[in-house]
């Protein structure tokens, strides 16, 4: 069933895309629900549950990395020792301070 669009007001169209996107969340939602279920199923068929084989901690309950550097200038402003050095941490070690003068 093909739909003429030409003869849709700009009105109507911006309501027909509203409700296209809101069907598509809604059936990426039925689908993520429905494989879920699936990988729970066999995960029971061998004994397991899902959070065993997954694990049960989400990448949004992660807690960040604890603070091994910290400004002498500015104790808010630390650095795990991860990624990118910032700024500060350059400006002392050109400074001559230490990694163990800067160390939280």
């Amino acid at each position: 069933m093909a739909m003429d669009l030409s003869k849709k007001s700009e009105k109507e169209l911006l309501k027909l895309q509203s409700d296209v996107e809101k069907q598509l969340k809604t059936l990426e939602k039925t689908k993520k629900t429905a494989a879920r279920k699936a990988a729970e199923a066999a995960a029971k068929k061998h004994g397991f549950s899902l959070n065993d084989l997954v694990g049960a901690v989400s990448a949004a309950k992660k807690s960040p990395p604890k603070a091994k550097y910290r400004n002498p200038e500015d104790p808010s402003q630390t650095w795990s020792g991860r990624g990118r050095q910032p700024g500060w941490f350059k400006d002392a070690m050109k400074a001559g301070k230490s990694v163990n003068d800067l160390a939280a």
